[in-house]
Parts: C-alpha cells; structure tokens; sequence
C-alpha cells in the first residue's frame, strides 16, 4: 500500500482531480493499485479512527475529505468477454478504455456524453448516456460488483444482494468499489453529431426541438444545449464569441436524415456534424472539455416543458442572462421510463425532461452561481418533479442532497443498510 501524507512528494498531484472547485485535505492518500491495497487503506482507517473517501477521475466530486482519500486511477484493467457481451473493469477505467475495447468485438457500453468520465463513479450515480432511451441506464446493465466494506472485507455482490440494490444508484457510503461487470450492447454505429444554431434563432430552435423530442422514437436520444462560447483565438470561428443552441442526437434507427429534417427546416445552421459513426467516436457528439477545471451544477426533472418554462429558460441562461451557464435539457422517457429487470435506487422515471445548469467556477464565485442558479429552478419549480445525482456538482451537504434526488421509501432503505454496513460511519462522503 503507497500511503502518501501532506508534504510528500506525489501527494498533491495524487488529490487532484477533473473538479477543482472542491478543497480537499486528507490525513493520508493511498495510490492503489489493487482491490488489496483497497482492502489495506480502509483497515488502515478504521483503525485509526479516519473517514474514507474513494476517487478515480475527480468528474463528480462533491466533497473534500480529511481522513483518508483512496486513489483507483492506476487501477485501470478491462477484460471484454465477446461471447457473454460482458466487460469486466476495475475501479479507475475510464469509458473510453471500455469503447475501445468493446469496440474491437462490435459490442459498445452504456457510456455516457464524455468518454473522460470514470466507468464505476458514472454508473453509481444512476448515469445515463447516448442510448438511455433504447436500454436505460448503465447501472440497469450492472452483473456484478466487487466491493471492500467498512470491515475491511472485498466482497463480490450480485443481483438479490441489498448491497447490489444500494449501490446502483446509491452511489456513496457503503464502500469502495474496486471492479464492475456489466453487460455490453451490439452496437457497431450510430447516427450521431449536433447541429449548431445562432442566438438569433435560439428561441424558435427550442421550441422545434421540445416538439420534435417528444414524438421521438425509444431509438433516439437527445438534448439541446445552450452554450456562451468565449471569444478567444482556440474557440472555432464559427462560435467563437456566440451564444448558441446545440441540438445533440444519437440515434440507433434508420434514415437519420429524414428524423432530423425537421431540426434542419428550423433555422440555418452554423454547424452540422450529423452523420453515421461508429461507436468508438461517440464522443465526438457532445465534444465535452477534458481539461480539469472547477464548476457548480444542479438540475431539475421536469414533468413536461411548456412555452413558460422555455421562457424562464431564456430569461435566466439564454443570450440575455447577465451571467448564462451551459444550459442542458435531455429528453427522458423510453426505456428510462420503464422498470429493469433488476431495479436499483430509485429516480423520478416518469419525468419527461430533466434540465441542468452548469457554471465555471473560482473559489469567490460560488455563492454568485448558485444565486443564478436557483432563480432558473425557482421559475420552473411548479413543473419540477425530483433532482438526480449525476447531475449535482460541487454541493457540500450529502444530506440535503440525498433528499432532493431519492424517493423517499428509496432513502429510507439506504439509512437501513448504511446502519448495516457502516454503522460506524467510515464512509462519510455518502
């Protein structure tokens, strides 16, 4: 076990992560490089009185820690079983491994907008990706968790466990994951891409595509975004210094063409990437930065998207707005509205839409944008049904996120196990 302490070389770069918003200052960081060393850091907590807390890629941190900071990053290894369409990958990976390699077998994951995104953080959390509304969610997909608990015990968890309920969609406080089997999907390509539209016709875009969306196919998933882009020289020139609407798409039917012709018929693009691609440039579609940098984010599903709420979105993150975030709204629905078969942690599935705000943050500004933030999600609190987890960044109070994102029987069976499996509250993060 590589345990690191302030002051020591390694230990700064080993606590920094994708979010840099968040402080953190461990007692202590393990680099692990094995479920054994996994096992090793959580004695070596509890016996000497110290929280945990587990990092891989940084994307959805929420909170620092002062006891011990467990590092996966180095733990990085996927297996992919052709024959069974099953990857096994531990708790460092990140999707784009996983593309890659499922991809040489015509087989592609239930990965998400950014191939950058830790595999076993995303899944926990309940994330959805390019194909939520033909499969559903990632952790629906889960077979399999082996998982060190607050005893200090790596266990392998499966379907019937209340460990395996908890932690697809539970996401914290119950243990460290150290490898995730699930199953993969046989999808060679997709029609995927964005069209890119101007501040001018941003409005008129918004309510073609909240039409458009709600007729859409179980086969297609989408969402727009509203995007300031900077004016600076890196910025594309067709942009650079805009405020646009950015319809992304990812369909698994045929005649891509024509589904989206009535997108094209709304305004004159700036850009149109829309095309057939195989599954190993899925990221192309959404094109998110992979540069560590610091951000806020919250989110509201919504129960249907009329004209007032498209209203309040403009005022409050469209070309207006005194300070816009990146404003996304995804379409819900198809087979997120359905039941697994083997049902986790429980979201709003009869949610239609879910919109999230997203600001770049330093440390001075936080307070500014989540001020922003909450006059956008007060002006659409009457149709507002629920939160979800992937989506929240940056908040500091487990609790009180808890209770916005789970469903209350949900939340009551989560403190149940919690007092099972950690009653001495190691895992604090959760």
């Amino acid at each position: 076990m590589n345990l690191l302490r302030p002051g020591q070389a390694g230990y700064a770069d080993e606590i920094t992560g994708f979010q840099t918003a968040v402080a953190t200052a461990p007692a202590a960081v393990v680099a692990a490089e094995s479920a054994e060393d996994v096992v090793a850091a959580v004695r070596y907590a509890a016996g000497h009185g110290l929280s945990v807390a587990v990092q891989a890629t940084g994307h959805g941190l929420t909170a620092g820690t002062d006891g011990v900071l467990i590092s996966t990053r180095r733990m990085t290894g996927v297996e992919i079983d052709p024959g069974t369409r099953t990857a096994r990958v531990e708790a460092g990976a990140r999707w784009e491994a996983v593309i890659e390699a499922a991809g040489e077998h015509g087989l592609a994951p239930l990965s998400g907008s950014s191939p950058d995104v830790g595999v076993v953080g995303y899944t926990l959390s309940g994330g959805f990706g390019l194909m939520a509304r033909r499969y559903g969610r990632a952790a629906d997909h889960v077979r399999a968790l082996d998982v060190v608990t607050a005893d200090g015990e790596l266990r392998r968890v499966e379907p019937g466990s209340d460990l395996f309920w908890a932690l697809r969609g539970g996401r914290d406080g119950f243990g460290v994951v150290t490898a995730i089997e699930f199953a993969l999907l046989p999808v060679r390509e997709l029609y995927g891409g964005s069209l890119t539209f101007d501040s001018a016709d941003v409005p008129a875009v918004l309510r073609v595509w909240r039409t458009w969306s709600a007729a859409a196919p179980d086969t297609l998933t989408t969402s727009v975004a509203m995007i300031q882009y900077p004016d600076l020289p890196m910025v594309p020139a067709p942009v650079r210094g805009r405020h646009v609407a950015q319809v992304r798409i990812a369909y698994l039917g045929e005649n891509g063409d024509d589904v989206v012709a009535p997108l094209r018929a709304a305004a004159p693009a700036l850009a149109d990437t829309l095309r057939t691609i195989p599954f190993t440039e899925s990221g192309s579609i959404a094109a998110e930065p992979r540069q560590p940098h610091g951000y806020h984010g919250t989110n509201a599903t919504v129960s249907q998207l009329n004209d007032a709420m498209l209203d309040a979105v403009l005022e409050h993150a469209g070309p207006g707005a005194a300070a816009p975030p990146v404003l996304i709204i995804d379409r819900l629905g198809g087979a997120l509205a359905r039941n697994p078969e083997t049902p986790g942690v429980g979201w709003d599935s009869s949610a239609e839409y879910v919109v999230r705000a997203l600001s770049v943050v330093d440390g001075d500004g936080v307070a500014d944008v989540r001020r922003a933030h909450a006059k956008l999600f007060d002006a659409l609190a009457p149709w507002t049904t629920g939160r979800l987890l992937p989506f929240v960044y940056g908040e500091h109070a487990p609790e009180e996120v808890a209770e916005s994102v789970f469903p209350a029987a949900d939340l009551r069976r989560l403190r149940e196990l919690k007092r099972r499996y950690d009653a001495g509250n190691v895992f604090r993060a959760g």
